[in-house]
């Protein structure tokens, strides 16, 4: 057997692959380590330590001795880590209104990112797909990585995307100008690709690094322009039949509700309402702040601030929210349910208020209602963890950056 069927051979393949995965949960491992995750004889795992090392996945680090490590007698186990340097992936929020870029290392470590904007109504998918390539670009320049080191692209789309990365048609075409042919722009150039509706992303994210850590089934309900969920039951992600489980269209149909339209959508024209209306003090913010800054930002300020009109809308908003996780979380029954986006860090007087009539609407006990910490950005940070996760299943198909070309500062 030359040296190439053996290392294509499917039975040592899978060692292989085994002993990689341990690696990616650890930092610094010897030979032992792995042999007690995975019940593989040593001679096999020092040979595939070997050959990781010379697959450029591995780095070999000084011996424990050598690295200031007591030794009563006999020969320093080899210690390995991962090379969190050995590629990049890019996660990559494609919103309506702009796109954003994360390069990552294998660890997860953000290098670079970047953002570019883009034209909320434009049509011209060239124009689109040209926002993303100006975004990944400059990600991977300022992360000092080649367009050869990406091992891995995610896409996040305000869209349902089916498994081919595409989008359905939808009402007035809105998801295919959302998603004009990222997995197949982005696969032409070699790179491993997925395309994912962000909510989904959004999900993911806070399941891994936010609110959603801990529970096995909640909701990351995201609010922008429009809501948007991302399910993860039972530890799975739910995406329906053509991947449109979380589009909401079903709000439509809620009384209190009616519509899909986010928390910054309605609270900003709310605000508009009150103020063309006169129905606020004068001085409140409501009525003295330039219009093109009466949004759910200001309005949520002014509310935790006491102001009475801002605080009528905090409460209209916390019924319609409250509405909503009342039909969401029964239907799914989950444990928490993650209010998600760049309006998130500034909602406690919504949640709070939110929460009370949860339990008014709802059989004990309600799921929980939190905020996200992750920020504006957790669609992106979504993407990069679900890139990671794919390298992570297909790394013995990869290739890695050899060490003579590090990444990053």
């Amino acid at each position: 057997m030359t040296e190439h069927e053996d290392r294509t051979h499917p039975q040592r393949r899978l060692n292989a692959a085994a002993v990689l995965d341990r690696a990616w949960d650890a930092a610094a491992f010897t030979a032992s380590d792995v042999i007690s995750a995975t019940g593989l004889a040593r001679s096999t795992v020092i040979a595939l330590c070997d050959e990781l090392v010379d697959r450029g996945w591995f780095a070999e680090l000084p011996n424990a001795r050598a690295a200031g490590g007591e030794y009563r007698k006999g020969r320093p186990a080899r210690r390995y880590e991962l090379r969190a340097d050995a590629g990049v992936v890019l996660g990559v929020d494609a919103g309506q209104h702009c796109t954003t870029a994360i390069a990552a290392d294998l660890r997860g470590r953000e290098l670079a990112r970047a953002r570019t904007e883009t034209d909320p109504d434009g049509a011209d998918p060239a124009a689109r797909l040209a926002a993303a390539d100006a975004a990944v670009a400059t990600a991977l320049d300022r992360a000092g990585a080649p367009p050869a080191a990406v091992l891995c692209i995610t896409v996040g789309v305000p869209a349902p995307t089916g498994l081919d990365g595409a989008s359905p048609e939808g009402e007035q075409r809105f998801w295919e100008r959302m998603n004009p042919g990222y997995a197949a722009h982005f696969r032409a150039r070699g790179w491993l690709t997925e395309v994912e509706n962000d909510a989904n992303l959004a999900a993911i994210a806070e399941g891994a690094l936010g609110a959603g850590a801990g529970a096995s089934s909640y909701i990351a309900l995201v609010s922008g322009e429009r809501f948007g969920a991302g399910y993860v039951v039972d530890g799975h992600l739910v995406r329906g039949r053509r991947g449109a489980a979380g589009e909401l269209r079903l709000l439509t149909l809620v009384e209190g509700v009616g519509s899909t339209h986010g928390i910054g959508n309605l609270l900003r024209r709310w605000a508009l309402e009150v103020r063309e209306a006169g129905d606020a003090d004068p001085a409140s913010p409501l009525m003295t702040a330039p219009a093109d800054r009466l949004g759910a930002e200001l309005v949520l300020r002014a509310a935790e601030a006491g102001d009475g009109a801002a605080l009528a809308l905090a409460e209209r908003m916390a019924e319609r929210l409250a509405r909503i996780c009342a039909v969401l979380g029964g239907l799914l029954d989950v444990e928490r349910i993650v209010l998600a986006g760049a309006v998130a860090e500034s909602l406690d007087p919504v949640l709070e208020r939110a929460a009370q009539r949860l339990d008014e609407l709802t059989h004990p006990p309600a799921p929980e209602l939190v905020a996200s910490t992750l920020g504006g950005g957790v669609v992106s940070l979504g993407a990069v963890t679900r890139a990671l996760e794919i390298v992570r299943a297909r790394a013995m198909d990869l290739d890695p950056v050899p060490p003579r070309n590090p990444l990053g500062p």
